[in-house]
């Protein structure tokens, strides 16, 4: 069985949109692509480095594959060896829609059945980067392994998020974490189940005037 490992760019404030450049996706009127490289420093290189620097595919959502398609083969210069790399892997993109997926080896998921089956083949590792419409799917059908998430010392206030809708309630257990040297928290998480429910030493509601009147205006809207 293969793993399904994601690794994910955030800022403080959850969004995960355009961290790669300023064209990269400005939907929704985005204006701070690029903002990885206004923070980046050896700490992020090495984790980039780590997650890439074994076998893998790529498991991809259809506009990160975009994304990459019309990027990578072409680069050039020191980012050539990963444009090399990503064109050599295989890409499995999870799309409802029948575009044509003509980077070299690629392949179109349907459904998350799909990516369910192809989990249970032989092969290296799945990695998930960015695609963020596709984590909530995938963490509620139980098959994501294991994430990697860089969350840097920024807020950009408007953007993509890495959870939407969608998203289940669970818990994550931490596995690995470091601070690197100009703030960026990166924490690795496992699926940990469902959420507790309340010790009997939570605190109990407040049975007050007050209380009850500030509930009341809850259900109804006014609060």
């Amino acid at each position: 069985m293969r793993r399904i490992v994601g690794g994910m760019f955030l800022s403080l404030d959850g969004v995960m949109q355009a961290p790669g450049g300023p064209t990269e996706d400005y939907t929704g009127g985005f204006e701070h692509g690029g903002w990885l490289f206004a923070m980046g420093d050896d700490g992020i290189d090495a984790a980039i480095g780590a997650l890439f620097g074994r076998p893998y595919d790529l498991l991809l959502g259809r506009r990160t594959y975009d994304i990459f398609a019309a990027y990578w083969p072409y680069v050039e210069g020191e980012a050539a060896v990963m444009g090399e790399a990503f064109t050599a892997a295989r890409k499995y993109v999870l799309t409802r829609g029948d575009q044509p997926l003509d980077w070299a080896n690629s392949h179109r998921l349907s459904s998350i059945a799909d990516v369910a089956a192809l989990k249970q083949g032989e092969g290296p590792d799945l990695i998930i980067q960015g695609s963020g419409t596709i984590n909530p799917a995938l963490l509620a059908a139980g098959l994501i392994d294991e994430l990697t998430v860089m969350t840097f010392p920024l807020t950009l206030g408007r953007g993509k998020r890495l959870f939407g809708e969608g998203t289940p309630t669970t818990t994550l257990e931490l596995t690995d974490h470091t601070v690197t040297a100009k703030g960026t928290v990166i924490a690795t998480y496992r699926p940990g189940g469902a959420l507790p429910s309340l010790p009997a030493e939570a605190p109990q509601p407040s049975t007050s005037a007050r209380e009850t009147e500030r509930q009341r205006r809850m259900r109804a809207g006014t609060w």
